[in-house]
């Protein structure tokens, strides 16, 4: 396994923030997984795994541990025809495979389903793990089953006993890694697919600040409210601390302006906090996995 000492995280999360991993490295295969973090358990080292680092912020202190990226170098497709009585049409992935890029392969294949999904800037492992949703649509809804690395060894966890819940499932219970995950889709047209897909990225970029680093939505949606209308009801529409903004596009985004960093996006989200429960009495969850220390 090849480590890199001192890695900026910055270059691995799209907030573009965050200061170096003590060890940084990207994993091909299984058998390397199961390397470093043996090795990582013998030296004593905490491990953090990541995938496109899309729902990330980093401290600005960085990482004293080791950084395992389920990234590019992990992200076989195959598609599924479904042609005998065993098998359901879908697809199959590597963790590290992009949803954009498992979506475009089902268009290819005729293959429904993954539309709600195009767009999502993730690792299908990272979707896995936190049940990634938009426009309607959840990633436990596709998820016949998902490959995962615990207990020292491999198994195969039925989509139904991943414990999906909203933004959650049951890889947040007990420490596992994602490996890669049978996506059941349903034959289509694939114009039809194409021209779906064309109208979401449409509305992304009408909508969200797409010419902006962030990370994507950065809060949980609170029971009964839309939390970017809660924001910007809080009168929080552009607000900034530092080079961290609340996005005028959509208030639900907090982005770097281009010279943000790990620690003003922190302080924007406490305030933002802070500000709407005053104001609402609702408290916002944040949505994106904090690593390292803040504060």
């Amino acid at each position: 396994m090849e480590y890199r000492a001192d890695e900026p995280m910055k270059l691995h999360t799209t907030f573009r923030t965050g200061g170096p991993a003590r060890r940084y490295c990207s994993i091909a295969s299984i058998d390397e997984l199961k390397e470093v973090m043996s090795t990582a358990e013998a030296d004593g080292d905490p491990l953090f795994i990541i995938g496109n680092g899309s729902n990330l912020l980093v401290s600005d202190r960085g990482i004293d541990g080791t950084v395992i990226e389920v990234g590019d170098r992990f992200r076989k497709i195959r598609v599924i025809s479904g042609d005998s009585e065993a098998e359901i049409a879908g697809i199959y992935a590597e963790a590290g495979a992009l949803l954009s890029v498992i979506a475009v392969a089902a268009r290819d294949a005729g293959l429904d389903g993954m539309v709600f999904a195009s767009g999502i800037p993730g690792t299908l492992g990272g979707a896995v793990s936190m049940n990634a949703g938009a426009y309607g649509g959840e990633m436990k809804d596709i998820i016949e089953y998902v490959d995962v690395f615990r207990n020292g060894k491999e198994e195969r966890i039925p989509g139904a006993d991943m414990h999906f819940g909203y933004r959650t499932s049951i890889c947040h219970e007990e420490p596992m890694v994602v490996l890669g995950a049978k996506l059941r889709l349903i034959p289509g047209k694939k114009e039809e697919i194409a021209a779906a897909m064309q109208d979401l990225s449409q509305r992304r970029r009408e909508k969200q600040p797409l010419e902006y680093p962030s990370a994507g939505s950065t809060f949980k949606r609170p029971e009964g409210f839309f939390a970017g209308k809660l924001i910007q009801d809080s009168g929080l529409s552009g607000y900034r601390i530092g080079g961290a903004e609340v996005s005028a596009k959509h208030c639900g985004f907090v982005i770097n302006r281009g010279d943000a960093t790990s620690d003003d996006i922190y302080q924007l989200i406490r305030h933002i906090i802070r500000t709407v429960e005053e104001k609402h009495q609702v408290r916002l969850e944040p949505e994106v996995r904090m690593l390292g220390e803040f504060e």
